[in-house]
């Protein structure tokens, strides 16, 4: 099944990303742990292939690049 993601355009994505290579150092035993890795933003554009989110952080503009194979899950708000 395919999903017509234009319809959500101006919509705001909290996305689940499938790889957790979201790497980090638990400092309590000073061992890696993976964290599962998450990616919210404004769905501003629908490619082949991929969504593209944009996103205010550190009061700067940033856009991401998310392929479709890397999406676990995707929530959808009317934000």
């Amino acid at each position: 099944m395919k999903m017509d993601w234009h319809s959500h355009l101006g919509k705001t994505l909290y996305v689940t990303m499938h790889e957790n290579f979201g790497l980090a150092i638990d400092p309590k035993t000073n061992s890696p742990i993976f964290e599962i890795v998450f990616k919210s933003g404004k769905l501003i554009d629908v490619y082949d292939d991929a969504l593209l989110l944009e996103t205010l952080r550190e009061n700067q503009i940033v856009k991401i690049f998310i392929p479709f194979n890397s999406i676990k899950c995707v929530e959808i708000f009317n934000i």
